[in-house]
């Protein structure tokens, strides 16, 4: 106790301090213990509540937690983290379905990180975000993830830019963006380059019975499909059948409203770039988990996060992006294209 203590402290300090010492030394010694010792009793929780937790271990069941957004589960639109036996999750991307996820940038992420999460290249989330440089990422920006399809060539002696375009039905502006290619003579015999939707032959047209069709002979599509979907631009001109990915073009005058071919939420709504190739788009998802996107929009009518019901408006025809004239491309990802 401090009665104790200050009772046994003058027999010890007459033993090991020498009686030359002066008075007034011994006095400022006793007072100092004396505060030392109510201070270690009562402690001035006001100056110190703050600094206190700082001392206590965290309480964390990994010594080494992860220090990006790789330990996350970022919706239920984009990954699923599925636990197993040894404790480890195992993250897994849901691009089966081509299913367009997004994903906000966190501290400590890098490119390659977030391209391994969800087991594409980095390239392909610089191509389709507009992005030219890995190291322009920043915490808070949104990243769209396309599960990009194509082709992969290897260039031989002879191939250029503009013939493996060709020859995969491919843009050379998509090849030089999506490869980060300074120009079309930067490529060399053994390189790998991706060609962004292309395809190695035309698939079969599908069967179907007599479809009306204009003079020229493009088809004239309207009304309501299967699989659920309405018609999102009724009384279009399908100016190109199944491309891409699983989407088709549809020609109508710009400015023509374009409808929402089932309800949903929007998760994509991009009013302004390049983005892929599909300059203003738009993705809804469903309650079932399929998704459409609506691009080359010279106007988008709904942001993110919007609920959208079938029917409803939500952009207007126009020819942004990759696009040789007014038209809306329609995408289906989980589903089968009705139209």
């Amino acid at each position: 106790s401090r009665r104790e203590m200050l009772e046994v402290f003058p027999l010890f300090f007459l033993i090991a301090v020498p009686l030359s010492v002066h008075a007034g030394v011994f006095t400022s010694l006793m007072g100092a213990l004396e505060e030392a010792v109510v201070f270690e009793r009562t402690p001035k929780v006001s100056e110190n509540a703050q600094a206190i937790p700082l001392l206590k271990a965290a309480l964390h069941t990994d010594p080494n937690p992860a220090k990006g957004g790789g330990d996350i589960n970022i919706d239920d639109y984009a990954l699923i983290a599925e636990g197993q036996n040894n404790g480890v999750n195992n993250i897994n991307t849901r691009t089966a379905s081509g299913e367009i996820s997004v994903y906000t940038v966190r501290e400590g992420d890098t490119l390659s990180q977030i391209a391994d999460m969800y087991s594409v290249s980095a390239s392909t989330i610089l191509w389709a975000n507009d992005i030219a440089r890995a190291d322009l990422i920043q915490p808070g920006h949104t990243l769209v993830i396309l599960p990009i399809t194509g082709i992969s060539h290897v260039v031989k002696k002879g191939d250029t830019v503009a013939s493996i375009a060709k020859k995969y039905d491919g843009d050379v502006a998509d090849i030089l963006a999506y490869n980060q290619l300074a120009s079309a003579e930067d490529i060399s015999v053994g390189d790998t380059v991706v060609v962004p939707g292309g395809i190695v032959e035309a698939p079969a047209p599908a069967k179907s019975s007599s479809p009306a069709r204009t003079s020229s002979g493009a088809v004239v599509v309207s009304g309501g499909g299967s699989s659920g979907f309405s018609h999102p631009l009724p009384g279009a001109v399908r100016t190109q059948g199944i491309h891409g990915y699983n989407g088709v073009d549809l020609a109508a005058p710009n400015g023509t409203p374009i409808l929402a071919a089932a309800a949903g939420e929007v998760i994509v709504s991009k009013g302004s770039g390049w983005n892929g190739g599909y300059g203003n788009y738009i993705v809804v998802k469903h309650a079932n988990g399929t998704q459409t996107l609506y691009s080359h929009m010279s106007a988008n009518l709904v942001g993110v996060g919007a609920r959208v019901g079938a029917g409803e408006a939500i952009g207007k025809v126009g020819s942004t992006g990759r696009s040789t004239g007014n038209h809306l491309h329609f995408e289906v990802r989980g589903a089968t294209n009705p139209f």
